[in-house]
């Protein structure tokens, strides 16, 4: 029989909640592949509601310098200029992780490369992004809690 571990009920809550984001992002048309970008990020953290807060801040910034990347590359007449222009904002993705609230690189990355894979669709990303960084944390959290309840109960 499987030991009843902590890695086991935050497996349970995850597969179950997994579920559950994938109805929600079905329901509410959004990208349940980028919900568990958002998830993932969070998981990559090893962390609490602060580091929560953090993968979504970065996220939304890499959706906007996603944006940016777009907008100046379509701006431009030149394969040169584009391609100077991804050097310079992916420096910028990098060098804004001086502020300690977006220190979290790979959740600026996430955020660009999702809004890449969806055209550019920003606001449905977004949403996506943030719904599923939230339900990462349901995941891990309420794996936890039902940890405790069953290692207090035997």
């Amino acid at each position: 029989m499987m030991p009843m571990t902590q890695l086991f009920f935050i497996s349970l809550t995850t597969g179950i909640l997994s579920g559950v984001w994938a109805w929600m992002a079905d329901s509410l048309q959004l990208l349940t592949w980028a919900g568990f970008l958002g998830c993932t990020g969070y998981f990559a953290t090893q962390g609490d509601i602060k580091a929560l807060l953090g993968n979504m801040v970065t996220n939304l910034t890499g959706v906007g310098w996603a944006m940016v990347m777009i907008s100046g590359s379509a701006l431009l007449d030149s394969s040169l200029a584009g391609y100077l222009i991804v050097a310079l904002v992916s420096f910028l993705m990098c060098i804004q992780a001086k502020q300690r609230w977006l220190a979290y690189i790979p959740g600026t990355f996430v955020g660009a490369c999702a809004t890449f894979a969806a055209n550019g669709d920003w606001k449905t990303v977004s949403l996506s992004l943030l719904v599923g960084a939230t339900m990462g944390f349901a995941m891990k959290q309420s794996g936890l809690w039902v940890y405790n309840r069953y290692s207090a109960a035997l």
